[in-house]
């Protein structure tokens, strides 16, 4: 039997799709080493890993793969997802940037989808923004723990947005709010809670997105998908007002921007939906060769 036929369910040539899709993986940490792990096994053949940080103690409680040779090596985390990946699939193409994302941006490019497992709030908008711009499906993976009186309540989210589907700041994924309390933190995210089991879930359900993209087996691959995690009950169910965003265009990103040669991550979105009207650069330009064509001719004819 092959390493594949459990799966045959994909599809009758996914085996083969599925070694020739290239997938992303920004942060490499206890969400983002799950999804490797996985998508391995699953057969995905080409990865671009982004993470710019050793292994530390810490991360021993969570991140799959690493082990206490790690941490005295200050292994890079990118590098124990790669040991991982070709422990599954030797022959995987794999670029392991020891980098922040921003800087590795030219080898994401190239990815078909894009999964992030990042603590910071403004890093999932611009990584949002930059999905966006080079029309790649975005994953993003988010998880905290939230003390509730006496008790803890473990939360997080999976959210797969497309190009002209509703953004992380449609969903309220990112805030202003959330931005400005990231920002007096001096754009630190801080320390949060992690374990995991709660890693393991929400990275299992952004493979099944991913795989679902790929090779959809049971309908088509959804423009988009928010799903919600209560640690403490142990679901994982839909958002309830997903759907009625879901049918609603994106207020703060439009398709005249896609591909822009200027584009500058540090620039924030358009905020107004009135903006959406206005002309893309080629029809600006085009409209302005016609104008001056007509006062050529105007003058021509006048004479």
């Amino acid at each position: 039997m092959s390493k594949s036929a459990r799966q045959s369910f994909l599809g009758a040539d996914s085996t083969r799709v599925l070694a020739e899709a290239r997938v992303g993986i920004v942060g490499l940490g206890g969400g983002g080493s799950h999804v490797a792990q996985q998508l391995a096994h699953v057969g995905i053949g080409n990865y671009v890993l982004v993470d710019p940080d050793v292994i530390e103690e810490s991360n021993l409680n969570r991140l799959v793969g690493a082990t206490t040779a790690d941490v005295e090596q200050r292994a890079r985390k990118v590098d124990i997802a790669s040991r991982v990946i070709r422990g599954v699939l030797p022959e995987s193409n794999i670029i392991a940037a020891f980098a922040n994302w921003q800087d590795a941006a030219g080898h994401l490019k190239s990815c078909d989808l894009i999964v992030g497992g990042l603590d910071s709030v403004r890093a999932k908008d611009e990584l949002d923004r930059y999905c966006r711009r080079y029309l790649i499906p975005y994953v993003d993976m988010g998880m905290d723990v939230h003390k509730v009186g006496d008790h803890f309540l473990i939360a997080g989210q999976v959210v797969l947005v497309t190009p002209g589907a509703p953004c992380l700041r449609c969903l309220s994924v990112v805030t202003d709010d959330a931005l400005e309390q990231e920002a007096r933190k001096y754009g630190a995210a801080g320390s949060k809670p992690q374990v995991v089991w709660p890693n393991g879930v929400l990275a299992a359900a952004a493979v099944g997105l991913v795989i679902q993209q790929i090779c959809p087996w049971h309908a088509t691959a959804p423009a988009g998908a928010y799903l919600e995690y209560d640690g403490n009950k142990h679901t994982i169910v839909p958002h309830q007002g997903h759907t009625v965003l879901l049918q609603r265009r994106c207020s703060h990103f439009f398709a005249e921007e896609a591909g822009d040669a200027i584009f500058d991550i540090r620039r924030p979105p358009s905020r107004h939906a009135e903006m959406e009207r206005r002309p893309a650069p080629w029809q600006r330009l085009l409209l302005a060769l016609r104008k001056g064509l007509r006062s050529i001719l105007a003058g021509s004819l006048a004479h």
